[in-house]
């Protein structure tokens, strides 16, 4: 593959979602910047968010874990369907019936203005993050595909591919975003099936033969019991759910989607369909992540060390040029269909939360783009940082650090909904930095008093309970002060 033939593979790619941009932003205002003038149909919302919800994270990382983790990630699936059913039973309902922009809008009428202003900050915080772990990955395939061979350092990689998303997100927004979902999830799911397909060709075997092949080379266990486990069925699961929890339904980015629906009912159904598809579609990224390294075994290949680039050096240079082509595109798909909605996002929250914007603020467009600009600048220089300090799996960086910046916010929304209970708001912002400091605390010290015992991924469940609890404890005394 050349880097001729990349070179117009993304060129064609970018095209399509300038067409797209430009045809969807006709007409726009705030309202359609903010939420698509809540006349999005579900269909379509629910089709798009299969790429939001696989990522660029979730394309390499989680294949490329298979021989380490076996089938493991898919308890931890099992806990985002769990949670986006929750989203749509208890979250949607509040959100609707606030006519939320922002979703943080909550935290003002329950607690006051300043939960408002500390859960705007712990988003913009860990959404600013995460999308840049996301592009970080997409900059990387770049590099290596295009930019590299060109001779090109990888800041230009970065910053060509921040400057495209800007390019078509700055003026339709959130309603520009839901339509290149569809076009961005339909390569990501082409990519993964024709992998499937063609290291069956190439093996010579039918797709049930090669999932015995992966059970023998013992690739394919799924539940971990053993409570000393990292990969504990109970941990995992929890976590997925709380981290879907986090990340859609308390995530502004995502859930501003799902308020552009028409109805609280439409929102829903999109909602509960997603979560089937969920299983169904991460099940086929472990049947692939196995696949690749007994293909790799198969045919002799050289690995990588590095887990995340055992997909990207198989699809391109080892099963054709259909699969490298579409690989392109998959990766471009999911990466640029979650960062794209993180950026909307972002704008959307910083416009709407600290400055106050409203969607009949037509006279702020001006000052919503140079925001806009603004959050892609600030992503560009933390991918460059994450370049530079990374050694461990894109997926468990993501993952870590989502479970300790989201976590406060799982508590504040848990216990504005379950109780009744008030709270002194000028507390929460020190409660908040307190519980990933606890937690973090938690997570050093316990291997060492429980004999190796370790949290792993359940770090998101405690970082939860303590905000929570921490909440229950300011709400007694805020009582005794009353």
């Amino acid at each position: 593959m050349t880097t001729a033939y990349v070179s117009v593979v993304i060129i064609l790619y970018f095209a399509m979602l300038y067409v797209i941009a430009r045809l969807s932003s006709r007409k726009a205002n705030a309202a359609t910047f903010f939420i698509a003038n809540r006349n999005a149909p579900w269909p379509l919302v629910a089709y798009g968010m299969i790429g939001v919800s696989i990522s660029g994270i979730t394309f390499i990382s989680v294949p490329g874990q298979v021989v380490d983790n076996q089938f493991s990630y898919f308890q931890m699936v099992m806990g985002y369907t769990g949670g986006l059913i929750v989203v749509a039973v208890v979250l949607l309902p509040v959100f609707y019936r606030i006519k939320a922009i922002s979703i943080y809008a909550y935290l003002r009428e329950r607690f006051g203005k300043e939960a408002h202003l500390t859960g705007t900050v712990f988003f913009l915080i860990a959404q600013t993050l995460t999308a840049s772990f996301k592009l970080f990955l997409m900059a990387h395939v770049l590099q290596v595909v295009l930019f590299g061979p060109l001779g090109m350092p990888f800041w230009i990689t970065v910053a060509v591919t921040l400057l495209l998303i800007w390019v078509y997100t700055y003026k339709g927004g959130i309603k520009t975003v839901i339509f290149t979902d569809i076009l961005q999830t339909t390569f990501l799911l082409a990519s993964v099936l024709v992998s499937v397909w063609a290291i069956s060709q190439h093996l010579d075997l039918s797709v049930t033969e090669l999932y015995s092949k992966i059970q023998e080379r013992d690739m394919g266990k799924t539940f971990f019991w053993s409570w000393d486990s990292p990969h504990n069925f109970f941990k995992l699961f929890l976590t997925g759910l709380l981290m879907t929890v986090m990340t859609n339904g308390l995530d502004q980015s995502v859930m501003q989607k799902h308020l552009t629906c028409k109805n609280i009912r439409d929102a829903q159904k999109n909602l509960f369909v997603l979560a089937g598809i969920i299983l169904i579609v991460n099940a086929f990224f472990l049947y692939l992540g196995g696949l690749l390294y007994y293909f790799g075994d198969s045919m002799g290949i050289d690995l990588p060390e590095k887990t995340d680039s055992i997909y990207p050096m198989l699809a391109i240079y080892h099963l054709g040029p259909v699969v490298g082509t579409l690989f392109i595109l998959g990766i471009a798909a999911a990466a640029y269909s979650s960062a794209d909605s993180s950026l909307t996002g972002l704008t959307t929250s910083f416009c709407v939360d600290i400055l106050g914007f409203s969607e009949k603020d037509e006279h702020q467009v001006k000052k919503r783009n140079s925001i806009h600009f603004g959050f892609t600048l600030l992503i560009f220089l933390i991918i460059l940082i994450f370049n530079k300090i990374n050694n461990d799996s894109v997926l468990a960086a993501f993952i870590q650090t989502t479970g300790y910046v989201y976590g406060p916010l799982v508590g504040l929304f848990a216990f504005g909904l379950f109780t009744q209970k008030e709270v002194n708001g000028r507390w929460i912002p020190f409660l908040c930095i307190a519980s990933p400091v606890l937690s973090k605390t938690l997570d050093y010290v316990l291997p060492k008093i429980f004999d190796g015992y370790q949290l792993g991924y359940a770090v998101m469940v405690v970082n939860s309970l303590i905000t929570f609890f921490g909440l229950i404890v300011l709400s007694k005394t805020a009582k005794n002060k009353l």
